[in-house]
């Protein structure tokens, strides 16, 4: 019979994620020695080595990835019981757990401030991060729900829209095109753009948006933050196409302008997101109702929900 604790299960997935011990030490607030240690016990119950060292890191062996599969899947499994449990009891003592794109993190503190005080019970833990981060949270369902602008389409996930997120151009004030109106698209061309880490959300609209016109902007320097975005603008160092959300305090300031471009802003939505056929706690629906009951909101489905009902039909 195999014997293993749940604690173990977690070491291992932890040790999975930062790809070494030492990082599963501070992730998990243990020493490092305790987190070997754990591990060996757990490969000595079962009989076969989890983890081979390749050069500094350490990788999964075939069984570990297998038993890493189980620890996953066993976890899931407990946190459905936990939400089912939570919502027998009602939201006390309830837990959330949330990951959001970097972008989303200028407005979602005060939907979570609101919605902590309707629901002062629920614990949440939040996580800012990129798309790509996002995108593996999803794929292996380690968070109740995702705020992101742009859904994959190609997974499996249930999305839906619950308020604008449009895309602007934004200048120094002293730019020359600073106050003119209504300025042609095409003479975007002739300017450079500062531009978000390729498979950024922000970066494929702005992609699509201009390759569906058979435009191809100037690009200069790639940079990996919507701050190091706007500091660069700046200084002069080029246009920024940026979230209406995460230039507020800057026009206040009137440190960025608003370029007034035919054909924007750039609409676009967030979009709340989570695994298809996921069974959601009772603090996850209860977040997800309250976003979708945003003023403005028509609770309108994404396009990755979308599709799936579409693929879904004979």
């Amino acid at each position: 019979m195999i014997r293993l604790t749940l604690h173990q299960l977690n070491i291992l997935q932890a040790v999975a994620r930062g790809g070494s011990f030492s990082r599963a030490s501070r992730e998990l607030r243990l020493s490092q020695p305790a987190v070997s240690m754990q591990i060996k016990q757990l490969e000595d119950s079962l009989g076969l080595p989890l983890f081979e060292q390749i050069g500094k890191r350490i990788h999964l062996t075939e069984a570990g990835k297998e038993v890493l599969t189980y620890a996953r899947a066993i976890t899931q499994q407990l946190d459905e019981l936990e939400g089912v449990l939570n919502g027998l009891k009602g939201l006390s003592g309830g837990r959330l757990r949330i990951s959001v794109a970097t972008t989303a993190n200028y407005f979602i503190p005060t939907l979570l401030g609101n919605f902590s005080r309707r629901y002062p019970d629920v614990t949440v833990t939040l996580d800012v991060t990129n798309r790509e981060t996002l995108l593996r949270q999803l794929s292996e369902n380690t968070v109740d729900l995702v705020i992101m602008g742009q859904p994959p389409v190609e997974a499996d996930v249930e999305a839906e829209a619950f308020m604008d997120n449009p895309l602007v151009v934004v200048a120094p004030p002293d730019h020359p095109l600073a106050g003119k109106k209504k300025i042609p698209l095409a003479r975007l061309q002739e300017e450079t753009f500062l531009v978000r880490e390729s498979g950024s959300g922000t970066r494929i609209a702005m992609e699509r948006f201009f390759n569906e016109r058979g435009m191809k902007l100037r690009t200069g320097m790639e940079v990996g933050s919507n701050e190091a975005i706007k500091q660069s603008v700046q200084a002069g160092l080029g246009l920024g196409l940026l979230s209406q959300a995460t230039i507020e305090q800057e026009l206040a300031l009137k440190r960025l302008v608003v370029l007034d471009i035919a054909e924007f802003p750039i609409m676009r939505q967030w979009f709340v997101v989570h695994r298809k056929g996921k069974r959601l706690s009772a603090a996850a629906e209860a977040f997800r109702n309250f976003l979708l009951a945003q003023p403005g909101n028509r609770r309108r489905p994404g396009k990755a929900e979308s599709l799936h009902r579409r693929k879904r039909k004979p």
